[in-house]
């Protein structure tokens, strides 16, 4: 039921959503996240992901776990890019079908939420003139604990 991947390769909508369809549900919800062409006024040429994997693996099954407690959910897949993704290439891609569609809108939403908050997945913009930046969620739970400490 639920369905995770970490994956060098290019990532497909028609696969994730093909693992979700079911006869027996009325709503797949699909979230994609692509990588842009600028980003502050900078042109990005590609985003370089990095992972723990058998942590993010663990911890992509455990927000499967949040959402099918908040919500009446038949299938859930998490895809996520590692390595070099291009402009216009997917990054991630959220599927998630229901028998009505507010579930997996939902849940859908919730589950990228969680999996920029939690799973250890690191991203860095690379730029035009060859500098790159690593990147923090402000999402992420760890970059919430140290704003705290600062008192911000």
């Amino acid at each position: 039921m639920d369905h995770i991947k970490l994956t060098q390769d290019a990532l497909s909508t028609g696969e994730a959503a093909d693992l979700v369809t079911d006869p027996t549900c009325g709503a797949v919800s699909l979230f994609v996240g692509t990588t842009r062409n600028n980003f502050q006024g900078r042109e990005v040429v590609r985003l370089e992901y990095e992972a723990y994997q058998e942590m993010a693996e663990k911890e992509m099954l455990a927000i499967c776990r949040q959402a099918r407690d908040k919500w009446n959910l038949k299938h859930i897949a998490i895809y996520h890019r590692l390595g070099v993704v291009p402009v216009l290439e997917s990054s991630v891609i959220i599927a998630v079908s229901s028998s009505h569609r507010r579930e997996s809108l939902e849940a859908t939403s919730f589950l990228i939420d969680l999996l920029k908050a939690r799973v250890p997945i690191w991203k860095k913009e690379m730029y035009d003139d060859g500098r790159g930046d690593w990147k923090e969620n402000k999402e992420c739970a760890w970059n919430k604990v140290e704003e705290g400490n600062k008192g911000i």
